[in-house]
């Protein structure tokens, strides 16, 4: 290995170790997440798949998902891949900005809890983050046949992820091909994005009717897009919220700690850009990718999610480097020290927000797992169907398939959800003490253990076989 890259290496490192440790012990897998292995799980029946996913995460989670149908084996695969795929896709820019530049990057954008807690995780946005960082450095390399592959490959890796997300990459990288006068660089971009999307599109018209209707259908699960900014909830959620819908969270100062460093990246941004005299043209077109990756998560939801902004985090993260490794080679004494106790005081916030997110997923993967003992025990075993609320994390729990009656993820009608109590165990979960929708209020409740942050669950289990309440309610789904 060339010195130059042993820096960037140990940084990769340090992130899969961190992951492994601090992460991957007893986690199990989020609602999304069980979405996505259940679609490519020979052990579980695949969930519904809704209309704004794409399936590039589950394809990354095949061999894993193939092999174990333990959670474990999933984040262990996906804390390695993740580990490489930092030290690839910043290694792109070696070509581009000195080794120091590059090493500090992917240290700034590994430290940040949300990168170390997606690291293992079943989710896209990570993956997004790795592309666009390829793809914009594969961009500004030398225009060679090798580079033009790289930008293709790099493009079709976001849109398969994300293929909303590789439109909005495309956009800045698009304007620069004409800035630059380097036209030739539209054709890999047009054709990786359109080559990673394709699978997205087709599926658009076999399930959705085209293109159209599947963006419409997406844009109501996702609470329509426009006009909603989304910058308090990002705000607020920075204090390790995973998701922040409705984001009703009141600031306090702990929550003003753990978000300080979101105030502080536009002015180290800019600080680089101006101090990159050599290197100035590369870094504003990063922080221009950024800016556009971060536009409908900021200005065209309600909500927010950290993961969202993973994308921009990372590229932002270049320009930034390239600010603290000036200051780190032109500041002596006091104001070095200063640096260092800022530096530090920023790993022990984001470590301490890790650890914290990281103990409420362990928490809801052992309540989770009491839930489906006690079904279990119940007689709700495979083949088995869960209905209502939080059914796609319980039938994954259970091995058994979740189907909903209407929400966004309607897949059965209650008629039809009857009809299969004849055949399978069938349950039916509401939260709380909410009541059963009318097609199951005959059937018997159950109390369930208590999840964390949330109503304990309540069970409603058919009677025996034999005609049923024949009524049209609407389940919880």
């Amino acid at each position: 290995m060339a010195s130059g890259a042993r820096p960037l290496a140990a940084v990769a490192v340090l992130f899969t170790a961190a992951q492994l440790v601090l992460v991957v012990p007893g986690s199990g897998l989020g609602w999304d997440e069980a979405v996505y292995a259940s679609q490519v799980s020979p052990y579980v029946p695949a969930a519904f798949f809704s209309a704004p996913r794409a399936r590039g995460v589950t394809l990354l989670a095949a061999p894993a998902a193939v092999l174990t149908e333990d959670p474990l084996g999933l984040r262990v695969w996906f804390a390695l891949l993740s580990g490489l795929a930092l030290f690839v896709s910043f290694r792109v820019w070696r070509a581009v900005l000195p080794a120091a530049v590059v090493a500090t990057a992917a240290a700034l954008f590994a430290g940040l809890w949300v990168t170390v807690l997606y690291g293992p995780q079943v989710m896209p946005n990570l993956w997004v983050a790795f592309g666009a960082v390829a793809a914009v450095g594969f961009f500004l390399r030398p225009a060679v046949p090798a580079s033009y592959a790289g930008l293709a490959a790099a493009m079709a890796f976001v849109a398969l992820m994300r293929p909303s997300d590789a439109f909005w990459l495309s956009l800045p990288l698009a304007a620069a091909a004409l800035a630059f006068r380097t036209p030739g660089r539209l054709v890999p971009l047009a054709a990786g994005a359109v080559l990673g999307a394709a699978p997205w599109v087709v599926e658009a018209y076999l399930r959705y009717g085209g293109l159209a209707g599947r963006l419409r259908r997406a844009g109501e699960i996702q609470g329509g897009l426009g006009g909603r900014f989304a910058f308090g909830a990002q705000l607020r959620a920075l204090g390790g919220r995973t998701l922040c819908r409705p984001c009703d969270v009141p600031l306090s100062w702990d929550r003003a700690v753990t978000s300080l460093w979101w105030f502080l990246v536009p002015v180290a941004v800019a600080a680089g850009l101006v101090l990159a005299r050599r290197h100035r043209r590369p870094l504003v077109l990063a922080t221009a990718a950024a800016a556009f990756l971060a536009v409908p998560y900021l200005l065209l939801i309600g909500y927010a999610a950290p993961r969202f902004l993973l994308p921009a985090y990372a590229l932002l993260a270049l320009p930034a480097a390239q600010a603290l490794v000036h200051a780190v080679r032109a500041w002596r004494g006091p104001a070095l020290v200063a640096l260092a106790v800022a530096l530090t005081a920023h790993t022990a916030v984001q470590y301490a927000v890790l650890v914290s997110a990281a103990d409420r997923h362990r928490a809801v993967r052992v309540a989770f797992a009491r839930t489906a003992a006690e079904l279990y025990r119940r007689g709700v075993r495979p083949p088995c169907t869960v209905s209502g609320h939080e059914a796609v994390r319980v039938a994954y729990a259970l091995r058994c398939s979740s189907r909903q009656v209407g929400g966004h993820d309607a897949s059965i009608g209650a008629r039809e959800l009857q009809a299969l109590t004849c055949r399978r165990p069938v349950v039916f979960l509401t939260p709380g003490t909410t009541p059963p929708p009318a097609f199951a209020r005959a059937w018997r409740p159950h109390a369930l253990p208590p999840l964390p942050g949330t109503p304990a669950l309540r069970a409603y289990l058919p009677p025996a076989c034999g005609p049923q309440p024949q009524g049209q309610g609407q389940g919880h789904g």
